[in-house]
């Protein structure tokens, strides 16, 4: 009987004991959270909260009714139903650790003035923390309200925390834009299946959203505009938001370092539906390696020098400052690699499909941005497009220029000095109506491409072109052609530059040229003694063009067609038989050869040769000029103007045909 007594009064002793403990960390926990909530009055602003509660055997804490306003105007505010964070620890007096935290019912919202005059609110039914660790004490609130002042509190709030995951299941929110950014609009928006892997020193292992969906309300000329869209599958690999929120801290701006924010990020399909009629949808779209280098991304500086919708128009000290800040962002940002995929759009002229865009961008400059299968219609008709494509474009630098021409009109000087900032271009797949005459130009290809520059001149250029068109019957240049019962024309040509400045030679190689179904060309020609200074926009290139010699030249012609075309075109412009106008013009040629051959053998040579090819259809004929001596190019120029007879004289001549 006293051994159960004794047991019983044990048990009591320490239930009592318990009690005791509860009640005295039940305090402790109570004096605590008020602790952190005076901190955010102790900075101006508000805080509230009902009852706090603590389970000394689950360490569970439990903050009911809570509400926190800071001191900025207008303040962030932050409301929950209550917050339970399980299995609390608290390893030192400025970390709080727990297991898991379950906030109930958030509310978050926040609004700015000024120049981004705005107002969001978020709510969510649950957010859930697992494995949390962050800031003891209350966050020091934002110094303004402004956008980027919220965006790197919120960013900053991030980076302080750790924690294996943070999940979502659902999310609303409401924005709204004053009336300072014309009409004014505002906007529903509602996210699923948030979750974030892996919070550490600033960085997330991944995220993902479920699907995020909008409704969008505004004015265009005074009538509603309502635009409605969805996307789905939202994914990041490795962000790094530290890296992110020196894009909005100043004292960042001498960091010239590069940082990765995004290792992968893809998402879609997106689409979009608007009540003007224009739908549009992707089918999925992807980024790989995106950094940015803060000294260049200062957001804050940009927005200061811009003009807000409906002010007074920016004088153009404003427009070129503005567009220098522009560029300065650009030259801070690397995309390793962007593709959007499937894009198809709906509107009132109707349908448009796309099939991927694709760019790389690193310092302000396009590697090559690129458009496949495109699929559209124009005012004369369908159009396919199989790719296009700008190769090195100076995104940065043409910004730059640009705003230096305002407000004046680029001089020629000015608007050859945006050559350097784009290498190329490409065109293949391209079929389009030509005119009104129901029928399409083909360009099988088209490429462009240019470089090696002297100042604002490219030294080296290369033209390939295979297309293909119908002729038009009201141009007076194509009507002998469309006579002779042509009705399209194919062109294949191959041409290339190049200037080599260590010795001084430009030689036009290749050069070939083919008329489908007509004529064969191809041709080499080369300048001796160039100097640099001929490709300059100045005098010195009237005193270095003096320097210019002519080097070897040779034309190859191969006959497909186009003497028979010629004689054909002789005959009906004379009215005379085929057999007649062909001895008219070999007349022609004898009577040249007489003229300007002379006592010239190479000459008279060349003349025979070229009346062999107009006599015997199909023939190739190969014509050489090669420099007796120094031949200046512009002495032969002038030549050749007053007498040609001399100026062949200046050249041996090598003419031959076969077929």
């Amino acid at each position: 009987m006293k051994k159960i007594l004794l047991g019983l009064l044990v048990i009591v002793i320490v239930a009592a004991g318990l009690f005791g403990f509860d009640r005295y960390t039940q305090h402790r926990a109570t004096a605590g959270v008020e602790a952190v909530f005076e901190q955010v009055r102790a900075q101006g602003g508000k805080a509230s909260h009902g009852p706090v509660s603590f389970d000394v055997l689950k360490r569970s804490l439990t903050i009911t009714d809570m509400s926190l306003e800071t001191a900025t105007q207008p303040p962030i505010i932050v409301k929950a139903a209550n917050v339970v964070a399980h299995g609390v620890r608290q390893s030192d007096a400025a970390r709080f650790s727990a297991q898991s935290i379950d906030v109930n019912d958030i509310e978050v919202s926040a609004a700015t003035e000024g120049k981004q005059p705005f107002k969001i609110a978020y709510k969510a039914p649950l957010v859930t923390l697992k494995d949390y660790s962050g800031l003891a004490g209350a966050p020091r609130p934002p110094a303004s309200s402004s956008l980027f002042d919220l965006y790197r509190f919120g960013l900053d709030q991030i980076a302080a925390i750790s924690a294996a995951s943070i999940t979502i299941p659902d999310m609303t929110g409401t924005v709204q834009v004053t009336p300072a950014f014309g009409d004014g609009a505002a906007g529903e928006f509602s996210y699923s299946g948030l979750a974030f892997e892996n919070i550490k020193d600033g960085k997330i292992s991944s995220s993902k959203i479920s699907k995020v969906a909008f409704t969008f309300n505004s004015q265009a000329a005074g009538k509603p505009v309502k635009v409605t869209g969805s996307l789905a599958d939202l994914v990041a690999d490795d962000i790094d938001v530290g890296a992110m929120a020196g894009a909005f801290d100043p004292p960042k701006a001498d960091d010239d370092r590069e940082y990765r924010v995004y290792r992968h990020v893809a998402a879609g399909p997106y689409v979009i539906t608007s009540s003007q009629g224009v739908n549009m949808r992707f089918d999925g779209i992807t980024m790989d390696d995106v950094a940015l280098r803060p000294s260049r991304m200062q957001l804050p500086k940009l927005m200061a020098v811009m003009t807000p919708s409906g002010g007074a128009p920016p004088t153009a000290a404003q427009a070129r400052e503005m567009m220098e800040r522009v560029a300065a962002l650009y030259d801070g940002i690397r995309i390793g690699n962007y593709e959007m995929r499937g894009l198809s759009i709906e509107t009132p002229q109707g349908p448009m499909k796309l099939a991927s865009t694709r760019l790389d961008f690193v310092n302000g400059k396009i590697g090559e941005f690129a458009i496949e299968g495109f699929d559209g219609r124009g005012p004369q008709g369908p159009i396919k497009l199989g790719r296009f494509a700008l190769k090195s474009v100076d995104v940065a630098n043409l910004m730059r220029l640009t705003a230096q021409f305002a407000p004046q009109k680029a001089v020629p000087e000015q608007a050859l000095a945006l050559l350097p900032l784009i290498e190329g271009a490409e065109v293949k797949g391209l079929v389009a109506p030509y005119k009104a005459t129901g029928k399409p130009v083909n360009i099988d290809v088209l490429s462009l491409d240019w470089g090696q520059f002297v100042g604002s001149i490219p030294s080296k250029l290369r033209l390939v072109a295979k297309l293909s068109g119908p002729l038009d019957r009201t141009d007076s240049a194509q009507q002998q052609l469309v006579a002779a019962g042509i009705d399209r024309m194919t062109i294949d040509a191959d041409l290339g530059a190049v200037w080599t400045e260590a010795s001084r030679a430009f030689a036009l190689e290749p050069v070939r040229l083919d008329l489908g179904g007509l004529l064969n060309a191809s041709a080499r020609a080369s300048l001796g003694n160039v100097p640099r200074e001929a490709f300059a926009l100045s005098s010195q290139s009237i005193a270095a063009a003096s320097q210019i010699e002519a080097g070897p030249i040779e034309l190859t012609l191969r006959d497909l067609g186009s003497v028979d075309l010629a004689v054909g075109a002789y005959a009906r412009s004379h009215d005379v038989g085929r057999d007649e106008a062909r001895r008219a013009m070999l007349d022609g040629i004898k009577a040249q050869s007489e003229a300007l051959g002379g006592s010239n053998p190479e000459a008279t040579a060349l003349f025979g040769a070229i009346s062999r090819f107009v006599e015997t259809p199909g023939q190739t004929l190969v014509i050489k000029l090669t420099p007796r001596a120094k031949a200046p190019v512009q002495q032969l120029i002038e030549l050749v103007r007053i007498d040609l007879q001399s100026a062949l004289a200046q050249f041996k001549i090598e003419a031959s045909t076969g077929l």
